[in-house]
């Protein structure tokens, strides 16, 4: 069973950058489906954005070409790196883990989840 743990989280202001970290242990991750979803106040949890085995990548649409998701496999570890950060971005952020998936986007397809962590961006 692999379990994961966010962290990088904090409070910056529009337009800067964070590097999101997300170390996995118990297992490695190199043949999981990693998944990075975000959690607004009061709104549903949705999809960021996620990384194959292959290498692929997808992203919704409104963090395409802000935020990148990149994987160490020495490390065990995914990164999410957020760019041009925006207030809208404010949510709790988290990764997460499945070897069966369908597209990736939907959080029921992901059987492991980190804890968070929280960003927030001030205008």
């Amino acid at each position: 069973q692999v379990q994961l743990a966010e962290s990088g989280g904090g409070l910056v202001q529009a337009g800067d950058s964070l590097r999101l970290s997300c170390a996995a242990s118990g297992r490695t991750i190199s043949n999981y489906v990693m998944g990075w979803f975000r959690q607004a106040p009061g709104k549903e949890r949705e999809f960021v954005g996620n990384r194959w085995s292959s290498g692929n990548t997808y992203y919704t649409d409104s963090v395409k070409g802000r935020f990148t998701i990149s994987r160490d496999n020495a490390k065990n570890t995914v990164y999410l790196q957020m760019n041009s950060l925006k207030p809208e971005d404010t949510a709790i952020y988290y990764c997460a883990a499945s070897r069966r998936v369908v597209d990736g986007i939907r959080p029921l397809e992901y059987e492991t989840w980190g804890q968070g962590t929280q960003v927030t961006v001030s205008s």
